[in-house]
């Protein structure tokens, strides 16, 4: 596990964007697992600005996301199907075909779980896998008690998730109970994993992530044991974090 400390949430974005535009130009066919919320949002930016300044094309790159939530049509505003297009995917140069994200409106859940972890080993497995951290250890929507062994699964959504996410909804009524979500070991199969941490709110469960131990208690904890792990972070997400494991650069 690597940890690179960057200035401000600008920098990690830019800093994240670089290593995730030379996994384009180094590998032919690059599969990209893709995160949402506010922390990947400047990633985003700066793949679309390298993009129109021709340094990168989308043709031959697939992407999975990590998560949809269960109930939600591809078009509503909240989904993660429109966040995806309204982020990234209307303003690159993607084939529709190379974008996967699970059906949250599916109606057999079990089988569209399977049919995308399916998918996903058909595809060569995923090069490298963007990830942020709740505050209470979730990696995807794998909550605190998820199995380590777990693949694409529908999750009941904790009550501090959903609260952390309803300031994008009317009400927190609004927010669904229910998400898919690839399973940690669908996660830990990645070839590398991006984790991306910004914000004095995520330094402690940065700080456990990085010290604590390995339980499933904490899902982001099994990271420790990944053979491929970079966090790059702002110095508000590493308040808590001893600068001997820190570095500035990749």
């Amino acid at each position: 596990m690597k940890i690179i400390q960057t200035e401000n949430y600008q920098l990690m974005s830019k800093l994240a964007s670089q290593h995730v535009i030379n996994t384009i130009k180094q590998i032919n066919k690059p599969v990209i697992g893709l995160a949402t919320g506010s922390t990947p949002e400047g990633l985003y930016q700066h793949l679309i600005k390298a993009y129109h300044n021709h340094e990168i094309s989308f043709t031959n790159v697939s992407t999975f996301n990590l998560d949809e939530y269960v109930g939600l049509h591809k078009e509503n505003t909240n989904s993660y199907h429109y966040y995806m297009q309204k982020f990234l995917f209307n303003h690159v140069d993607i084939p529709s075909k190379n974008i996967h994200l699970p059906n949250g409106m599916a109606n057999d859940l079990t089988n569209e779980c399977t049919s995308y972890e399916n998918q996903i080993q058909q595809a060569g497995g995923i090069h490298i896998q963007i990830l942020g951290i709740g505050r209470n250890g979730h990696i995807g929507f794998n909550e605190p008690g998820t199995s380590f062994e777990s693949q694409t699964h529908v999750i009941d959504l904790d009550e501090s998730t959903r609260k952390a996410n309803a300031r994008f909804f009317d009400s927190f009524d609004n927010v669904p109970k229910q998400a898919i979500t690839m399973g940690i070991k669908s996660i830990m199969r990645s070839k590398e994993i991006l984790l991306l941490v910004s914000g004095s709110e995520k330094a402690d469960a940065l700080e456990k992530l990085v010290n604590g131990e390995v339980n499933e208690d904490f899902p982001a904890s099994i990271l420790q044991t990944h053979q491929n792990v970079k966090i790059i972070a702002d110095k508000a997400a590493l308040r808590n974090i001893s600068c001997n494991y820190v570095s500035e650069t990749m």
